[in-house]
């Protein structure tokens, strides 16, 4: 099988793998965001460890270590995810998955817009539309509301906010993460202890089968990010970009069909403006990128005459 179509199989069910993530988290919808989280994170970092035995990576995790310009970056980035994820969990259990999806449309604008102020990088005109697009987006939901889309807003901030911080980094998927749960992992444990103190941890009472889903939570939170890993080096940036879109519709989808959360015609205008959004952002990132390699392959052309 050709390697391009190895990547697209690998960043497809890394998407949908994290599509299908609240029908996941609404089967463990007993205990509480704090313990799930904390749970997740500990968990996590057993799978790491035994993938970093297996792969032989304790040289490239010490390695990351030793040089503080890429260990803080991973350390703010352990408590950017763990925000994530604490408030993806949080909203999967009150009722928010459409919101959610919200939040993981809106952040590949956000993280554009990080590049210009914080990367200096440079917009082209369609993009400022865009992102104006979706500004307008959010405000009319936040009056909708009676309040700004706390959750998709935290999302969007935390999630865009980690890939930066990843970006600065410079760390295989792997080694990241084993650095990321080990940063959290120790406060985790600090929060499963004092609420199994308090009488408040719930686990363990729900079953053997309740039980294995928590401890599940580790592989299932690794296995898209090494099956992104794997797509990232195999196929173009905008087939990722297009295959990053999968992960939000399910939600949205899951939300509205399963969840049967209400969907009133200010929210369905506030997301038919997002995806409007998206679809000028998709589009002019297309076209720039075929113009990019239409004048490389002319250059090329030209040398060799």
């Amino acid at each position: 099988m050709p390697e391009q179509r190895k990547g697209f199989i690998y960043g497809f069910a890394a998407y949908l793998i994290w599509g299908l993530f609240p029908l996941y988290w609404k089967l463990l919808g007993d205990s509480g965001a704090v313990e799930l989280l904390a749970h997740r994170v500990l968990w996590s970092l057993v799978t790491i460890v035994v993938l970093v035995a297996v792969l032989r990576k304790f040289g490239q995790v010490k390695a990351l270590l030793a040089e503080p310009r890429r260990r803080w970056p991973l350390i703010a980035a352990a408590f950017l995810i763990s925000a994530n994820w604490g408030t993806y969990i949080w909203a999967v259990g009150h009722g928010h998955v459409v919101e959610t999806s919200l939040g993981y449309f809106i952040t590949p604008l956000f993280t554009v817009l990080l590049g210009v102020f914080v990367l200096k990088e440079r917009l082209r005109p369609v993009q400022w539309t865009a992102l104006a697009i979706a500004f307008v987006a959010v405000i009319g939901l936040a009056i909708e509301n009676g309040k700004p889309p706390w959750v998709a807003i935290i999302l969007t901030f935390s999630f865009g906010f980690y890939g930066l911080t990843k970006k600065q980094a410079g760390a295989g998927a792997i080694e990241g993460m084993a650095i990321e749960s080990g940063t959290v992992a120790p406060l985790a444990l600090v929060a499963i202890i004092v609420l199994g103190m308090q009488g408040d941890a719930t686990v363990t009472h729900h079953g053997t089968a309740y039980l294995v889903l928590v401890l599940l939570t580790g592989p299932i939170t690794a296995v898209p990010l090494l099956l992104f890993g794997a797509a990232a080096t195999r196929v173009p940036l905008t087939t990722l970009g297009l295959l990053n879109y999968i992960a939000p519709i399910m939600q949205f989808v899951c939300g509205l069909v399963i969840f049967h959360e209400q969907m009133t015609p200010m929210r369905w205008a506030g997301f038919s403006l997002v995806w409007v959004a998206l679809a000028l952002f998709t589009f002019d990132s297309m076209h720039s990128r075929r113009r990019a390699i239409a004048l490389e392959r002319a250059a090329v052309t030209a040398s060799a005459v």
